[in-house]
């Protein structure tokens, strides 16, 4: 076991514990489970499919008698797929903008003249996110008012 700053303890994983917890199974099989949902359901053939299941409910409608329970299918149908699709938007959404903040911060912490704080911008809070913007946004006037003298002199 480890020490956390607060003095609380933390369990480490051994080198000699070679399984991963049932956590980080989970975790890998949803995050493999959602990349490939998010790249099934943006197929043309799923929403193909999907226009075709709704056709499908329609024309059964006058066979049904347009029924409480022929409405409830729908109803229940979208429902269910909406709420599922949520967590995994949520989770695609996640992935892809955490890869994008890490090339984002690779390419700043390699440029040379850039303060090392723009590469881990995301963590600061939002009156610090504030307040660097209009530091930001000053030097960007200042910038340009000097390009703009300089072009009048010329």
């Amino acid at each position: 076991m480890a020490r956390k700053k607060n003095g609380s303890e933390k369990r480490t994983r051994n080198s000699d514990d070679a399984s991963p917890s049932l956590g980080k199974k989970i975790q890998d099989w949803f995050s493999a489970f959602s990349q490939t949902m998010a790249w099934v359901t943006g197929r043309p053939g799923t929403f193909l499919l999907a226009i075709s299941f709704i056709v499908v409910w329609a024309i059964t409608g006058p066979i049904f008698g347009f029924s409480d329970t022929w409405q409830l299918v729908i109803n229940t149908s979208t429902t269910i797929v909406t709420f599922l699709m949520v967590f995994l938007i949520q989770n695609t959404q996640y992935r892809d903008t955490m890869a994008v903040q890490l090339k984002l911060a690779e390419v700043i912490l390699a440029m040379k003249g850039v303060p090392d704080q723009f590469a881990t911008i995301e963590d600061l809070s939002d009156d610090e996110l504030e307040a660097l913007h209009d530091k930001c946004r000053k030097q960007a006037e200042t910038t340009l008012d000097h390009l703009n003298r300089r072009k009048k002199k010329s």
